[in-house]
């Protein structure tokens, strides 16, 4: 699977795109709907995957619910568990924190997690926003936790990262646990 991301919109949200066998999923499509448009080319779209709904990961999501053909994913119709479409197989994991909404989908087969603003490289999503909560904070964090240590996180802004990284090196997630 390839993994591409735009950044978009004015808090350089990351958008990803992720390409396997002339078809993609668009994680987060937060704005600039042109730019991601052109890094999705000729494959075909089958889903777009919402981690939470803050404005700056879903504001170009308009442009992909009048293609009837594109099944969306987001919390309150993504309930936890695994899903299928197309060559692509994921988990859904509920990571309130940020967000009361937060998802976290997790490709097994590739070891990759797409955490919106749940974890970001040495540090956390703000839980002082309306819907966060630093007690599920801490719960998702015992949650992901479980998983292997090497798997690769990719985050709704900034660089990607490790869990093994995050677990000996973000001062957030030590004082939570």
């Amino acid at each position: 699977m390839q993994v591409d991301c735009v950044v978009v919109g004015p808090l350089d949200e990351n958008c990803y795109i992720l390409k396997k066998n002339n078809t993609c999923l668009v994680i987060d499509p937060g704005d600039d709907y042109l730019k991601i448009k052109e890094k999705i080319g000729n494959n075909k779209v089958l889903g777009v995957l919402i981690t939470h709904s803050h404005f700056d990961h879903v504001g170009a999501l308009r442009n992909f619910l009048t293609k009837r053909s594109i099944k969306i994913f987001k919390k309150s119709i993504s309930p936890a568990g695994n899903y299928e479409i197309g060559d692509f197989k994921f988990e859904v994991i509920e990571t309130p924190g940020h967000a009361s909404d937060e998802i976290t989908f997790y490709f097994k087969d590739e070891n990759i997690m797409f955490d919106g603003d749940f974890i970001f490289k040495d540090s956390i999503g703000r839980v002082d926003l309306p819907g966060g909560s630093s007690k599920d904070m801490t719960e998702s964090i015992e949650k992901i936790i479980n998983y292997p240590k090497d798997t690769k996180l990719y985050p709704g802004h900034g660089d990607m990262t490790t869990l093994e990284h995050e677990l000996e090196n973000n001062i957030y997630i030590k004082e939570l646990l």
